[in-house]
């Protein structure tokens, strides 16, 4: 039944490298990704031979959805990037020159009156400092300044002691402490990476399962276009023993027309066909390119025939595989880890913020630079404080009644990740039983094929001996038109019912070999 046809075995077609492919196609995207399986027939009709793997791989680089499901994940991931960013420290410094003229005036003292000289004071001051916040929720702001004061008639001095450099710390003990907001936002925007990769998975095993959904339709269209094409030429041949019989006076006229009226319906059943095919070409072009122009003027030959190998999958170890790798499911444990991780914030926002806080550093007042620097390397002059502070928000309205709605809103979720992992299980036990009915009417449909083959001979051979009718005949055509149908209906069906067992398990990446990588 899946034999190439004469006119096919005349055609010899030669395998091309994906050079040559897109030599012959400049404009056609999908021919550039498509493995070397590509032949020119005329100048103006190229035929494509690929296997089902070689569809699914040409979708995987050109589907559009794909490409668009795609870029989620790497927003997602860069926006990760960006809110480790609050853990980056800050460096400030400043420098700044003051200039002060303070006129001079008269003081009288017991009657004594004393002249005040002006006064000029230049004042250079230099600062820097490095904050920021660890993981851990501890905050710390290491700085210091060094201040040159010089007015006139005074020594110069310089002065670090306002207060020196040093380092303060506040390390939050009760809220902030084991969760604060930026933890808690990168948690999510983990959750939501995950998410959203599940997400590009479901696309990308969607796809694969229509592409290979239409690549067996593709199949079957040509399967029924060549049994229509036997009907046709079985009708015809029928019509030219019937011409012959009629004239030599062994069969009515009415017997001739009636099986020229079964060769028209044959012919128009025919027509449909082509026109399945037509429509199986463009459904499965749309999946493999950008564009339908990309494969205007490209047949799709399908290098693969109908068989149904026997698989017969198991219950129980199909929910577990389904429960563990559905990406449905996998999303609806995430929207739980979500709202614990929020339950968790908000939890902690119910407690009093109770931070201990420290400060130490060094002080130095000389007349010199070295000698001030000095002063402060040495730790001749050391400050240092610590304590504790404990903010108690009084009330809390709005952290308990956000913590109770989050709680309530956890059962929601629980509740429905309970209803889809109900619904994959129907699904999964949908599907085996699927398999195992269409693997069974596999054999069905060939041995009734197989009978409507021997029952259209042995019919044949009793017309020519005159032990029954024509129109018998004719029947027994049609029902091996019919059975053959039916065959390829099978075959196209257990093969689409694996892939969709395959989909609704969430394994349908591991049945076809592919590996996506999100890093």
């Amino acid at each position: 039944m899946n034999n190439p046809s004469p006119q096919q075995m005349k055609r010899p077609r030669r395998r091309a490298n994906p050079k040559t492919i897109h030599a012959i196609c400049a404009t056609s995207a999908v021919l550039c990704a498509i493995a070397p399986w590509a032949t020119a027939q005329t100048p103006h009709v190229q035929e494509v031979v690929l296997t089902a793997q070689d569809a699914v791989n040409v979708a995987l680089t050109n589907n559009l959805d794909i490409q668009i499901s795609r870029i989620q994940p790497q927003v997602d991931q860069l926006s990760l990037g960006a809110l480790y960013g609050a853990y980056d420290p800050a460096l400030s410094t400043r420098a700044s020159h003051s200039y002060f003229s303070q006129p001079g005036g008269i003081e009288s003292f017991d009657g004594e009156v004393f002249p005040i000289p002006s006064t000029i004071t230049r004042d250079d001051n230099y600062s820097a400092g490095v904050a920021g916040v660890m993981p851990w929720g501890l905050t710390y702001n290491l700085s210091g300044s060094l201040d040159n004061e010089n007015a006139l008639g005074a020594p110069r001095e310089y002065q670090a002691d306002q207060p020196g450099p040093g380092i303060s710390l506040d390390q939050p003990l009760l809220k902030n402490f084991w969760i604060d907001n930026t933890r808690y936002t990168i948690s999510v925007a983990k959750n939501t990476l995950k998410t959203d990769e599940e997400g590009y998975r479901l696309k990308v095993m969607t796809v694969v399962f229509n592409v290979k959904n239409a690549y067996y339709q593709l199949i079957s269209a040509r399967e029924n276009v060549k049994v229509d094409e036997e009907a046709v030429a079985l009708k015809e041949q029928t019509v030219s023993d019937d011409k012959q019989q009629v004239q030599f006076g062994n069969m009515r006229g009415l017997d001739e027309k009636q099986a020229e009226s079964e060769a028209a319906t044959a012919k128009a059943t025919l027509q449909t066909a082509l026109g399945t095919l037509r429509v199986q070409q463009n459904a499965l072009k749309t999946l493999l390119a950008r564009g339908l122009s990309d494969l205007d003027g490209f047949t799709l030959i399908p290098s693969e025939a109908l068989v149904a190998v026997p698989e017969h999958p198991q219950h129980q170890e199909c929910w577990r595989t389904g429960l563990e790798k559905r990406p449905e499911m996998i999303q609806a444990k995430l929207a739980i880890e979500k709202r614990h991780l929020t339950i968790k914030y908000d939890f902690n926002q119910l407690f009093p913020q109770l931070d201990v806080v420290g400060t130490y550093g060094h002080n130095a007042n000389e007349n010199t630079l070295d000698a001030t620097l000095g002063d402060i390397a040495s730790g001749n002059h050391p400050y240092y404080s610590y304590g504790v502070t404990l903010t108690v928000p009084l009330g809390n309205r709005t952290a308990r009644y956000t913590y109770r709605a989050d709680r309530a809103g956890l059962q929601a979720l629980v509740l429905t990740a309970k209803q889809e992992e109900w619904t994959i299980v129907t699904e999964i036990d949908n599907d085996v039983e699927n398999v195992e009915a269409y693997l069974q009417n596999v054999d069905l449909t060939r041995e009734a094929r197989v009978y409507a083959e021997q029952a259209l001979e042995a019919g044949q051979t009793e017309l020519k001996l005159g032990k029954t009718t024509q129109f018998q005949v004719l029947q027994y055509q049609d029902n091996l038109t019919m059975a053959r149908s039916s065959e390829i209906t099978s075959l196209v069906s257990y093969n689409i019912a694996l892939e969709q067992l395959a989909l609704d398990e969430g394994a349908t990446l591991e049945r076809n070999h592919i590996e996506l990588r999100f890093h």
